[in-house]
């Protein structure tokens, strides 16, 4: 019998080696597709924590806005009507509404807040409900104070009432309130509602006295009102809000026949901010009442180089 060839030693050598290699890619790519597997979903998994009913309280904790705003709105794309999303997406947006300096943007965040606590009331638990209509209130407020018209003064009033009746109680309620009547023309509430205020400021408001003082004047009440710009006159030291405080009060001297003192409101005005186009104008109305219209077109002049579109200047010239 013939004898089998004998196995080259460097052949079998080489198909050990090759085989040793496929073992070893065959292992690494497994290794691989198992930790892009597990890293896939690790990633989901955070994710989906993340963007949670659990994370949205803690990003809330945080005050985290511009993050509750984001999460909520991954809930949202999913669950439109998940009412605590929808919820934590008014407050959140809000909040970023009334940090912006961009009037376009706050009202568009504005819009946004609305629409959410709008729909997050129809199925709300009744324990929120209010807390819910009293950000919905302010949202509107908000929206009043930042538009060029009063269109939303109502809406605030209407849901920072729904609030109040609720058992909502916030410190700010009666001034937004108080606000808003005014813009409503609403003299009397207004008052009685800035009045119920003062007791839950922490420490004098001037802005708020002054208003006060604002809605006693249109109410006929100048008497009340000078004893709140006394107060606003002492204590603040805001220059709008003094600026408007010796105007008023110049404005009611005035009325009262005192015109001496009166002028000497507004001129000192003037001596503080010589581009106050409203005391110009206060101006020109004591003079006109002394008889002295020299002066008084002198005053409109002033008042419309600083004001072309002066509401009162433009009234009394087309007089």
């Amino acid at each position: 019998m013939k004898r089998g060839k004998k196995s080259d030693p460097n052949t079998v050598k080489s198909e050990s080696k090759l085989v040793l290699w496929l073992v070893l890619i065959v292992l690494a790519v497994a290794f691989i597709t198992g930790l892009c597997v597990g890293g896939y979903r690790l990633i989901r998994n955070y994710t989906h924590r993340a963007n949670s009913i659990p994370s949205l309280y803690s990003l809330w904790e945080a005050k985290d806005y511009q993050a509750v705003y984001d999460s909520s709105s991954v809930i949202l794309e999913k669950s439109p009507l998940q009412n605590t999303a929808r919820t934590f997406h008014g407050y959140s947006a809000f909040f970023l509404a009334v940090s912006q300096t961009d009037s376009t943007l706050a009202q568009n965040y504005l819009d946004e807040a609305i629409n959410s606590l709008r729909i997050a009331l129809q199925s709300c638990r009744e324990e929120t409900k209010g807390q819910i209509e009293y950000m919905l209130g302010k949202s509107y407020y908000y929206k009043d104070d930042i538009s060029s018209f009063h269109y939303y003064a109502d809406l605030a009033v209407q849901y920072l009432n729904a609030a109040i009746n609720d058992g909502y109680r916030a410190s700010d309620i009666a001034e937004q309130l108080g606000l808003s009547y005014a813009a409503l023309g609403r003299t009397q509430e207004s008052i009685a509602a800035f009045t119920e205020a003062l007791p839950f400021v922490e420490r004098e408001s001037d802005s708020l006295l002054l208003s006060i003082a604002e809605q006693y004047y249109i109410n006929q009440q100048p008497s009340a009102a000078k004893q709140y710009l006394h107060r606003v006159d002492e204590m603040s030291a805001n220059s709008d809000v003094l600026e408007k405080c010796h105007l008023l009060m110049g404005k009611i001297l005035r009325d009262e026949g005192n015109l001496e003192e009166a002028q000497k409101e507004f001129e000192s005005i003037l001596q503080k901010n010589e581009n106050s186009a409203d005391a110009h104008y206060e101006l020109s109305v004591l003079y006109k009442k002394q008889g002295n219209m020299v002066k008084a077109r002198s005053e409109w002049r002033e008042a419309l180089k600083i004001q072309p579109n002066h509401p009162g200047v433009l009234a009394e010239m087309a007089e």
